[in-house]
């Protein structure tokens, strides 16, 4: 490791390089906690509240140790800031001569053999005149981008459907047979990742990449001596998600389809592809009707102990299960005609091989302590089959003893103790480390619990909730963010004040989550003086709104997960059978970090201020309420509205 003193770093060279920096004695403190593990090979959980500067805490001491290091965030906007802001910063701050380099997954840069196959068909695949504009300005980023990631196209928003005609996904890509192989942009940004000292990813990809070298012994990242979670508290969610598996009848009936197209343009004689692939077309549709019974379920979707008719549903999926094999094997003889032929049998093979483990989990599995959670789950197009690991301690098992690990976020704890985070990950040997935010909660914001809205299960809850936001929505002096913990809430709370505010003549516009794209919705409210931006889910954390973007933060109820998720559901059930207690062991410390993060939305800086209305009086009246009280920042706190709305005053 260089000899670099950090404290020098922060309080000498940094605050002359960087205009505006101010030294933080938390900072300095995170960053050399982060040096230490980092010499000592070990593993250290550092919660650091907002403000801290955690982002350059961690990449000092990552760019001089000159080691191989893995910087792993939570998003891919994380990602980009990072390599295009702060470790070039830091690269010039330190003069050290560090490569840092740029991955995502795949699916984020254009495929050469997707982009020309779609741009060949002449248009004919596109769906209406915005995609032909859409493609139009992507031939255009094509022509002159080095890269291929699809966030550097202007011209198309990264949500855009185009994307997936132009990308490939882990079942499409041909890898090494692909004849633009020596041109493939993730082939490049890998091969650039082996090279570098810091690789800059995302959770999504770090996870895959586990997934992959499990069941394939394939590797997407180079070994790396450490690697840095940032947004860590995302970790066991992402592990459940990308350790488990999905499979949806719609990517089949896609595949057969293209099967159709590709044999009879170039193996139409070999046998009767027409009669195979009407099977499996029948198949699907009969395993569908088989399903109908879960339509009626809450949610629509059933864990696999608990499916209707079980016995006749197994039953249809083992027979859509031979027409795939029959199928394959005859694929398999022509695989070698044509590319576009291995290409469809590789992805229906990727499929297939999905579905067996989903059906026949115990012919796959070498870990008999490896338990999954499998469910079904009927929408309006498609039928899909998920399964997911009961428990992610083992990712710790994943650590090698030369390597160190760092996890740092602004909520890791519940009230001050790591044990949940330790136990999600299996991190029971971590050091834990915390440091409060440097921003003054107390003088920059007060937090708000009514005590007279009604019980926010009743009927009455939303209006009232509604009528007591009109008054401070008409005082603060800047923008509002709404915090639902629904989507079906999004929509009621933005009606109910659309209402509102035609009555009380407030001229304020209602932005709410899912009438345009997040990072249009986001861009739309930053862009509008005084909006009302109403959202759930992916606006709990992630967005940032300083200074008069956002004067007032409005919470409608504590963030509890809904116990018909089927992996927290099963986790519930486990925990009650090993005899301890899912709502203060699983679902307070779950609710408890969500709630953090949320509340963590209305003081981004130093100079930020604000008002914060929790609408749910759970907050303040149970037995479990200290411990979600105790855990947020120090506001002033009152239950009185006049209190609150004093303070623009």
């Amino acid at each position: 490791m260089l000899s670099l003193n950090i404290k020098d770093f922060f309080e000498k060279k940094l605050a002359k390089i960087q205009p505006g920096y101010s030294i933080r004695q938390s900072q300095i403190e995170l960053s050399l906690a982060i040096e230490k593990t980092i010499k000592e090979h070990g593993t250290l959980i550092a919660e650091a509240g907002t403000g801290t500067g955690k982002t350059w805490a961690y990449l000092v001491p990552a760019f001089a140790s000159l080691r191989k290091v893995i910087v792993s965030t939570g998003t891919r906007a994380l990602q980009d800031q990072l390599y295009r802001k702060d470790a070039p910063m830091i690269k010039k701050a330190t003069g050290l001569p560090v490569q840092v380099a740029l991955l995502k997954g795949r699916a984020n840069y254009i495929c050469h053999f997707n982009y020309h196959r779609l741009v060949d068909d002449e248009y004919s695949l596109l769906k209406n005149q915005q995609e032909v504009k859409q493609l139009n300005e992507i031939k255009l980023f094509f022509q002159r981008t080095q890269t291929g990631d699809k966030s550097d196209c202007d011209g198309v928003p990264d949500s855009a459907s185009i994307w997936s005609r132009v990308t490939s996904t882990k079942e499409s890509c041909l890898n090494k047979d692909c004849p633009y192989i020596d041109e493939c942009f993730i082939a490049k940004a890998r091969a650039k990742a082996k090279e570098a000292d810091i690789i800059i990813v995302n959770h999504a990809l770090f996870f895959a990449d586990i997934a992959l070298r499990q069941e394939a012994d394939i590797d997407l990242l180079p070994l790396a001596d450490t690697i840095i979670f940032d947004e860590a508290h995302q970790l066991p969610d992402v592990a459940t998600q990308f350790l488990g598996s999905t499979i949806s009848l719609a990517d089949i009936d896609k595949a057969t389809k293209d099967i159709e197209t590709v044999t009879a343009s170039y193996v139409k004689s070999v046998t009767d592809w027409d009669k195979l692939c009407k099977a499996v077309k029948y198949n699907l549709l009969e395993l569908r009707l088989l399903a109908k019974p879960i339509d009626d379920l809450p949610n629509k979707k059933v864990v696999y102990e608990s499916i209707p008719d079980k016995d006749n549903f197994l039953t249809g999926l083992d027979t859509l299960l031979d027409s795939l094999n029959n199928i394959l094997s005859a694929l398999a003889k022509v695989v070698e005609h044509h590319i576009d032929i291995q290409e469809v049998y590789n992805r229906l093979s990727a499929y297939c091989s999905v579905l067996q483990q989903w059906a026949n989990p115990e012919k796959f599995s070498s870990d008999d302590k490896n338990v999954y959670v499998r469910w079904v789950e009927f929408g309006p197009h498609q039928l899909r089959f998920s399964r997911a690991p009961l428990s992610v301690k083992g990712f710790a098992n994943f650590k090698r003893p030369d390597q160190s690990w760092i996890f740092t976020s602004a909520t890791l704890s519940v009230a001050k103790k790591f044990t949940h985070f330790q136990a999600q990950l299996g991190l029971y040997d971590a050091e834990c480390y915390s440091w409060e935010s440097p921003f003054h909660y107390a003088s920059n914001g007060i937090m708000y619990v009514p005590t007279s809205l009604p019980e926010v299960r009743h009927s009455t809850y939303e209006q009232s909730f509604v009528n007591l936001l009109i008054p401070f929505i008409q005082k603060t002096p800047g923008g509002v963010l709404i915090l639902c913990t629904t989507l079906k809430a999004v929509d009621s709370l933005g009606d109910l004040l659309q209402q509102a505010f035609e009555k009380a003549k407030i001229n304020r516009t209602i932005f709410r989550q899912g009438e345009s794209a997040h990072r249009i919705l986001v861009d739309k409210f930053r862009a509008t003086s005084k909006g009302v931006l109403i959202g759930s889910a992916s606006f709990w954390e992630g967005v940032d709104f300083p200074g008069d973007l956002l004067t007032l933060l409005a919470i409608d109820k504590l963030p509890f997960a809904p116990p018909d998720d089927p992996v927290l559901a099963a986790r519930i059930d486990d925990c009650r059978k090993k005899g301890g207690n899912p709502f203060m062991d699983i679902q307070i410390p779950l609710a408890t970090i969500a709630l953090k993060q949320g509340v963590g939305r209305l003081i981004r800086t130093e100079y930020d201020s604000g008002v914060l209305i929790i609408g749910d009086e759970r907050l303040i009246n149970q037995r479990y309420s200290r411990l979600l009280w105790g855990s947020l920042p120090d506001f002033y706190r009152t239950s009185r509205a006049e209190i609150a709305l004093e303070f623009w005053d």
